[in-house]
């Protein structure tokens, strides 16, 4: 059986250039070992990464050991929905592809959060 989005349909991929995900497949699909459920498809904003780093989840400084390459702004990464959620209560929420955005995301976010940053990719990165 294939995983759903939020919106009920076929996850979506979410990003391979970094390459994303917790299984590191480009998509934002979840499992018993994914403990902080990285499950949203967020599109990193420098504010975002700002407030991820003030809250000690640092995304911006490549970690090779987890095969992590470092975020900059415009890239698309599946985000915990934890952290997240804090980021939207804060006012520093990223926008998010519901449909690369895992169903799992709902037992912890409300779906007007994310319908409220939804997005699709833009072409113009600049302004992130």
């Amino acid at each position: 059986m294939s995983e759903l989005n939020v919106l009920g349909g076929p996850l979506q991929e979410c990003g391979t250039d970094p390459l994303t995900g917790f299984y590191r497949d480009g998509c934002c699909s979840t499992g018993p070992e994914d403990r902080g459920a990285h499950t949203i498809c967020a599109v990193v904003t420098v504010e975002f990464l700002e407030h991820q780093r003030s809250i000690g989840n640092d995304l911006s400084t490549p970690r090779p050991e987890y095969r992590f390459p470092g975020l900059k702004p415009g890239d698309r990464w599946c985000v915990t929905a934890a952290n997240w959620l804090r980021a939207h209560r804060d006012g520093c929420a990223a926008p998010v592809v519901l449909a690369a955005t895992h169903e799992r995301t709902l037992d912890v976010v409300p779906l007007e959060a994310l319908q409220e940053h939804a997005v699709d990719v833009p072409d113009d990165l600049g302004g992130l």
